[in-house]
């Protein structure tokens, strides 16, 4: 099955520029019936949820749903607010927007509130992120957003260290020093879009410059470690020499974000270098001939993750299913329907993990067995019964059950819907909010499970800020007029903050300032 696709890929990835002219969306999508009441239903969620962060965890990062209390886990900033911005703006919500950007104008980035230090990833996506996509989707009506969006990424500049290509993924914002640790290609990769757009707002060309530094070096790797070294760098790297660290390559966590960000990056700012586009097809082209696999039941395709042992491991995650999505967007973009057409089966093969259990809910990770001679080798304990039971019925095994309100299923459905037209995408969603009401709710408001396979699971108590950025984002959109927020005039970050197409110019004068020091 997997031959004929392969054989149409050869000679398609050569070009070593390309203008990324093509349309994502499907022209003259029209909505099905009954579409705005699912888009009702998930702007009660958000405002029930917002609504319950609002009365236990107002200004703190995470609403801890259960317990009716708050953590702050991303430093005390507020993440939620900023993360829910976006969201709120699209959703017309404008009572909250107006008071989170009164508070978000109001944060002290010079300090973080906790006492752990500061993911530059993580702020990055976030709080950067967020500060930026309000700021332009408000017609940058307020000022004070992109004066903190500076703020914080001054402090963040600190993780690029005597000229290092690769920064340090963690700082200590009151002394401004980088803990000294191994990185990974997802937190040093995933720049680009949020400072490349703060150059575009400051006219400060040093944000982009150390951004794509950093993408373009680990592009640029050309590791020993794996067979697929052509596209696909190994996971980890160290940020003192930029070389890579270990063999592990995969499509999941650690590396996910940083093949999103090439094409978006791409994308979002046309005089990009062609190295992304290319580095994205490089990694698309490996994927396909060594990781991408089909189960021995069903007939569903997986991307496989790739160990140092250079084994193949038949393993999938909640968190690589972005890649359906993210396959589709560039597929189209590069008007390759080979791409598009193997996007699509990685986003029925995830979707799959949601219609197959209790809840009608994915699983944090799974694994398979392969029709491929490679087996079922997943580099952890072999299969139980009862998994391997599971297995025979449905194309996948449960490794671990747990959904901490992730969006990266119906992000890409999103994506297959805004593509393809198909309405089996838009049913897809409509079950999700059904189950999301039926087994999520707790306490008015909603939590995650720690078993999706059990109807009656005990939830989780912990609300992350992409529940708002992200799920209840990509659901909306899915219901809602399509022409609101296309995917031919906006990028999504991996946070799901929308970003104008509107390419920012390349030379903003001196790039005198240091990296090393804040930037004037």
């Amino acid at each position: 099955m997997l031959t004929s696709r392969l054989s149409l890929t050869l000679g398609v990835f050569c070009s070593s520029s390309v203008v990324l002219g093509g349309l994502v969306q499907k022209p003259h999508l029209v909505l099905p019936p009954g579409s705005q009441q699912n888009r009702d239903a998930v702007v009660d969620i958000f405002t029930t949820s917002y609504e319950a962060y609002r009365t236990y965890a107002y200004g703190h990062d995470n609403l801890l749903p259960i317990s009716r209390k708050f953590s702050d886990v991303r430093n005390g900033w507020g993440a939620s607010i900023v993360d829910a911005m976006s969201t709120m703006h699209i959703m017309g919500l404008n009572d909250f927007f107006s008071e989170a950007v009164q508070f978000a104008s109001n944060i002290d980035f010079n300090k973080s509130r906790t006492a752990d230090t500061v993911s530059v990833f993580e702020t990055t996506i976030r709080y950067l992120g967020g500060l930026l996509s309000a700021y332009e989707l408000s017609g940058q009506q307020f000022p004070a957003l992109l004066s903190k969006a500076k703020e914080v990424a001054d402090k963040m500049a600190f993780a690029w260290v005597a000229g290092n290509d690769i920064p340090y993924g963690h700082l200590n914002f009151s002394t401004n020093t980088p803990s000294h640790s191994q990185s990974n290609i997802a937190e040093a990769g995933t720049l680009t879009m949020e400072w490349a757009t703060l150059t575009k707002y400051t006219r400060n060309d040093t944000y982009r410059e150390l951004s794509e530094r950093s993408a373009r070096r680990i592009a640029s790797q050309k590791s020993s470690h794996h067979h697929a070294s052509s596209g696909l760098p190994a996971q980890g790297i160290d940020p003192a020499t930029g070389t890579p660290s270990g063999g592990y390559v995969t499509w999941g966590g650690g590396s996910d974000s940083y093949f999103e960000y090439l094409i978006k990056y791409a994308r979002l700012n046309d005089a990009a270098d062609p190295m992304f586009v290319d580095a994205w097809r490089a990694a698309v082209d490996s994927s396909i001939h060594t990781l991408l696999k089909t189960s021995k039941i069903g007939d569903l395709v997986y991307l496989a993750d790739y160990d140092a042992s250079k084994s193949i491991r038949h393993v999938g995650s909640h968190l690589a299913c972005f890649h359906g999505g993210n396959w589709l967007f560039g597929g189209r973009l590069l008007d390759n329907d080979t791409i598009v057409d193997i996007g699509l089966q990685l986003v029925d093969a995830c979707w799959n993990t949601y219609a197959s259990t209790e809840t009608g809910i994915g699983p944090e990770t799974f694994a398979y067995t392969s029709s491929e001679s490679d087996g079922f080798y997943t580099g952890g304990a072999p299969p139980t019964a009862k998994q391997l039971a599971f297995n025979a019925e449905h194309g996948f095994y449960i490794t671990a059950g747990s959904y901490i309100l992730r969006p990266e299923v119906l992000e890409s459905n999103f994506y297959a819907w805004r593509v393809t037209g198909d309405r089996k995408y838009i049913d897809r969603a409509a079950s999700a909010v059904k189950s999301f009401n039926r087994f999520l709710s707790v306490n008015n408001t909603f939590a995650g499970l720690y078993d999706v396979n059990s109807s009656s699971s005990l939830k989780i108590d912990d609300t992350e800020s992409f529940w708002f950025a992200e799920v209840l984002k990509y659901l909306y959109l899915t219901f809602d007029d399509p022409s609101h927020v296309s995917l031919d005039e906006y990028v999504f970050n991996t946070e799901a903050h929308p970003f104008k197409l509107s390419p920012p110019k390349r030379i903003y004068g001196s790039h005198s300032s240091s990296p090393t020091k804040p930037l004037s």
